[in-house]
């Protein structure tokens, strides 16, 4: 059992060295490719943000941990069943060049190891309500305000140029 505990230890820790090495240039090759931020300026911004987040609160954690599958079904072999599902699939997405959530990678993880060592009883539904809904309600977030913004950026543009052309900035 020790050898066990310790071996998916050494999963949680490849699962978030997998996830620091996908998601941490992600946030910050923008920044630095169109040099809008210095390397080292994006790099203690991507450091302290990440940080700061650690401490913004659980409700995440508490939803994952509980409220997606009952707690009496997690056990340290779906616990290694879904750190494997993580890293796999980080791995595969980032082979790709596909963005990935490790979150949802973590859930699903999770929710299908306790389904491959258990029944489909165990699915707290409650709980993945929350994350269908977030899902669904930040992908029509996101839809709506890039119409938005499709719509405002070319009258703003316009409007300046009227400006430079009023006063002969052209």
């Amino acid at each position: 059992m020790d050898f066990l505990i310790y071996f998916v230890l050494f999963l949680i820790l490849v699962a978030e060295f997998v996830n620091g090495w996908t998601d941490s240039p992600n946030a910050i090759a923008t920044v630095i490719s169109t040099k809008t931020l210095t390397p080292r300026v994006a790099i203690f911004l991507a450091t302290f943000l990440n940080i700061l987040g650690a401490f913004m609160g659980t409700a995440v954690a508490t939803t994952i941990g509980k409220e997606i599958v009952k707690t009496d079904a997690i056990n340290i072999s779906t616990m290694a069943a879904a750190m494997v599902a993580i890293i796999l699939w980080t791995i595969l997405t980032w082979r790709f060049g596909l963005p990935t959530s490790k979150s949802h990678a973590l859930v699903s993880g999770l929710t299908g190891a306790a389904l491959a060592f258990n029944s489909p009883s165990v699915i707290l539904w409650e709980g993945w309500s929350k994350v269908l809904i977030g899902l669904a309600f930040s992908t029509i977030w996101q839809h709506s305000f890039n119409i938005f913004l499709a719509q405002l950026i070319p009258e703003l543009l316009e409007e300046i140029f009227d400006i430079c052309k009023l006063f002969q900035l052209h």
